[in-house]
């Protein structure tokens, strides 16, 4: 279709020097078909994956109709993840730069609510958030929607996937009938269907199919395995091709929770990268990476997006991605800048089905290729460190070790013997070193796995509220998900006692969901969290408690937000 330049588009003088400073001249296909759509007033139901420009495509009509005197709320845009309302808030601030008294807040879970709730009570006229925290707000009377006149769905899809339904309905309910709806969705499902006919009046419909991207400078193989084989096999890649920065890519935060720790267990300088992170979290292993003090980053697609690194040598798929759009998105984080990377599939079963359909929307075959055998890896180890020693030779402070070395040599012991000696102490000596950093793993597992959890995987936490402070099973829910963006249905056993309550969470998100939920608040009571401290000493707590003795033992519990 015939795309237009931004000038064309009957925008602000503002608008237009904000988009000439981020270097964009001319609007996507996306863009050019909603912005003027949106300035007119009408419905939208907007069809475009991730990368097609929709942010700029509602988010520059929705600044250009912001009243500046007017400090109540105008829009709220709805996203499904916290990293995607960050996203769409800096490239709004972005966007509005020259425009003055707008005031964009984002708000969601993960963040401390009192930093929201000061931020919304000193006006903001563009609020964006997940349903979780909005309702949050609405529920406290922080925000207040009946000013609004426009509603912005971004990946509608991906909310409803989420099961955000009933919140979306809520925010819609709690806006004057008399409003602008905007719905950006990949996908059309039922359910987005039925939305739009219920809450949208005469939308016009804008559908961009995003071109069939390639990347050539990019070598794309794929190994064809079983689920299990997936970590000994990226661990030899890792081993075999020693890249100096790489990407190992998981569909789920749990995936990358596990690849993670049995990467750093097996000694590899690995950190992940997920929605269970705060900004300030996210930004802390980001700078570990590009400094180089982390080589390997796991990571899901969502928090990847912002990752803008350009000597990445290696891209693993250790699952292979739902969507055709995401694999070129994950491999595009290598070659970057006129450089050549690879990228490394891990096929297991019927990922082989959704391959095709990535090599036919690519347009590029991607190799079968063989994980590398152990005598592989021992042989590059080999190289690797004969190297080193051939580099060692070339130092000029040899003389105190070549003293030592010719004390050994004996009528039946040859410089070549004490040589080999020496090497096959080396290697023993690394092979022991990742034998004790996995022992040190497993040890620090093993500490936190007695929580009296009934659920293997699970941890008990401790909540300091019960029956008494009329609670449910729901509230705990709903906040868990609400603070720290992990699914509700990932909540496991909650057992709610007169004074306290026991909530069972997977072990890998427990200090996520302490840190997110300690201080917080539910029915209006500050609510304290803590591991429970195995089976033995909660039974005793349940029986103090009951008692009416309360005192309970506190162990101590890292409280760091940073």
């Amino acid at each position: 279709m015939t795309t237009l330049k931004f000038t064309e588009l009957n925008l602000s003088a503002e608008i237009i020097k904000a988009v000439a400073d981020l270097g964009f001249e001319e609007a996507t296909p996306i863009q050019s078909l909603s912005i003027p759509k949106l300035l007119s007033g009408l419905d939208i139901i907007g069809q475009a994956q991730t990368g097609t420009g929709k942010t700029a495509a509602f988010g520059i009509p929705v600044l250009e109709k912001v009243d500046p005197k007017n400090k109540g709320v105008q829009t709220i845009i709805l996203c499904p993840t916290r990293e995607l309302a960050i996203q769409v808030a800096q490239e709004l601030k972005l966007f509005s730069k020259y425009k003055k008294g707008i005031n964009i807040v984002p708000v969601y879970g993960g963040q401390p609510i009192q930093r929201q709730m000061l931020a919304l009570s000193k006006g903001a006229q563009i609020v964006i958030g997940t349903p979780g925290r909005v309702i949050d707000h609405l529920g406290r009377k922080t925000l207040n929607l009946q000013t609004a006149s426009t509603i912005v769905l971004d990946e509608a899809d991906e909310m409803l996937d989420m099961g955000f339904r009933d919140d979306i309905e809520l925010i819609l309910k709690a806006m004057p009938q008399e409003r602008q709806t905007v719905f950006f969705s990949a996908t059309m499902p039922k359910e987005f269907l039925f939305l739009t006919k219920k809450y949208q009046k005469s939308p016009a419909t804008i559908k961009v199919i995003s071109e069939k991207l390639t990347v050539p400078l990019i070598e794309q193989y794929y190994f064809d395995l079983r689920e299990h084989q997936k970590l000994e096999a990226l661990a030899r890649c890792l081993d075999m091709y020693a890249p100096k920065l790489s990407i190992v890519f998981c569909n789920t935060k749990k995936r990358v929770d596990e690849v993670t720790s049995s990467l750093q267990a097996r000694g590899y300088g690995a950190d992940a990268l997920h929605g269970d992170m705060n900004q300030s979290q996210r930004d802390r292993v980001m700078t570990k990476f590009r400094s180089g003090s982390i080589e390997v980053l796991v990571a899901t697609d969502v928090a990847a997006r912002g990752i803008d690194v350009d000597d990445i040598d290696m891209v693993f798929n250790y699952d292979v991605p739902k969507d055709d759009e995401d694999y070129v998105h994950r491999i595009g984080r290598t070659g970057r800048a006129g450089r050549t990377g690879k990228a490394y599939s891990f096929v297991s079963g019927k990922d082989i089905y959704k391959l095709r359909d990535i090599q036919k929307y690519t347009k590029v075959t991607i190799k079968r290729t063989k994980v590398p055998t152990l005598s592989d890896v021992e042989n590059v180890k080999t190289i690797v460190m004969l190297d080193k020693v051939r580099d060692s030779l070339k130092e000029k402070d040899l003389e105190k070790y070549s003293r030592l070395v010719e004390s050994l040599i004996s009528d039946n012991l040859t410089s070549l013997d004490v040589a080999s000696a020496l090497l096959k102490m080396l290697f023993a000596a690394q092979k022991k070193e990742q034998e004790q950093k996995a022992d040190i793993f497993a040890d620090i597992k093993d500490r936190y796995c007695d929580t009296g959890a009934r659920d293997k995987g699970m941890v008990r936490l401790f909540i300091n509220i019960g029956k008494k402070d009329n609670v449910r099973a729901g509230d705990f829910v709903g906040t868990i998900a609400g603070e720290t963006g992990i699914s509700g249905d990932m909540v496991g056993n909650i057992k709610i006692l007169d004074a306290f309550s026991f909530v069972e969470v997977p072990a890998e998100h427990a200090d996520n969901v302490i840190n997110a939920l300690h201080s917080s608040n539910i029915k209006g009571k500050r609510v304290s969290v803590e591991l429970a401290k195995g089976l033995t000493s909660t039974f005793a707590k349940e029986k103090h408690f009951n008692n009416k003795r309360f005192s309970i033992e506190r162990g101590p519990i890292s409280r760091n937000r940073g």
